[in-house]
């Protein structure tokens, strides 16, 4: 199976580059199952069910989300009717939506993505590592493969949950610091990793958004309006490979195209 996760989306240029080359990436790739993360795609912040629908109709299978979960009050809409959209898993039980869906993938085994956040220098959570542990235990019981988006800020976190669920779990491929890490791995037991997929959208400025407003925050510490940046936009993420029968990842590598 192989499976295509695309690193935050961000604003329109981020769902342009999406609806722009992920056909093309599909036929080239012969893509079984995407994933992307969509929690930057409405302007920037947040997401809507009219984006998530368009990212939908553009090939995505399973929108992931994160820290941006709240930034549109229409975001409930999609929690309570959408199952194809997940946010973090370790919010309390009592948070309308899921953190783990099981997707069924035409004439091959399910597949099974979960979305978790980090609690490093990020607002507090459940303990991602012990909420993931149960989950993953309950997933296996659909499916050997599974994917794991975590979301979070610190590399050492990442790297510390790809270790303590590798082997059980297919593969686990960071978002959240829009930067793209050269850190790909199968590790020892057989599950893929990445530190972050980078982000989908422009790569002129700083993080997707405009420099100027960037650079007044850091040199005045005033409040500013962080538009979305425009130019150079390019889709990253990661293509990973894995076995139908065992679940284990068989290869993993840096996506990084370039928007025309």
């Amino acid at each position: 199976m192989k499976i295509l996760f695309i690193g935050d989306i961000v604003g329109e240029p981020g769902r342009k580059a999406v609806q722009t080359i992920l056909p093309r990436l599909r036929d080239e790739h012969a893509l079984d199952f995407v994933i992307a993360n969509g929690e930057n795609s409405a302007g920037g912040n947040g997401i809507t069910p009219q984006i998530a629908g368009e990212l939908f109709s553009a090939g995505v299978d399973a929108i992931t989300s994160g820290d941006h979960l709240w930034d549109q009050k229409t975001v409930q809409d999609l929690l309570y009717s959408e199952p194809r959209f997940l946010r973090p898993l370790n919010y309390p039980p009592t948070v309308p939506g899921r953190g783990a869906h099981v997707f069924q993938v035409r004439n091959l085994p399910p597949v099974g993505v979960m979305n978790v956040q980090g609690r490093v220098f990020m607002q507090p959570m459940e303990n991602p590592f012990t909420t993931a542990e149960s989950e993953v235990n309950r997933l296996r019981e659909q499916t050997k493969i599974i994917f794991v988006d975590f979301h979070g800020e610190a590399t050492s976190e990442k790297i510390a949950f790809g270790r303590f669920l590798d082997g059980r779990i297919s593969a686990v491929v960071g978002t959240h610091t829009h930067v793209q890490t050269a850190d790909e791995q199968i590790l020892p037991n057989g599950t893929a990793y990445l530190s972050d997929a980078g982000f989908t959208g422009p790569h002129d400025g700083c993080l997707g958004r405009e420099i100027e407003p960037v650079l007044k925050k850091f040199l005045t510490g005033m409040p500013q309006r962080f538009d979305v940046a425009r130019n150079n936009i390019k889709l990253h993420g990661a293509l990973i490979r894995i076995d139908d029968a065992s679940g284990k990842a068989v290869s993993i590598q840096r996506v990084a195209e370039k928007l025309d």
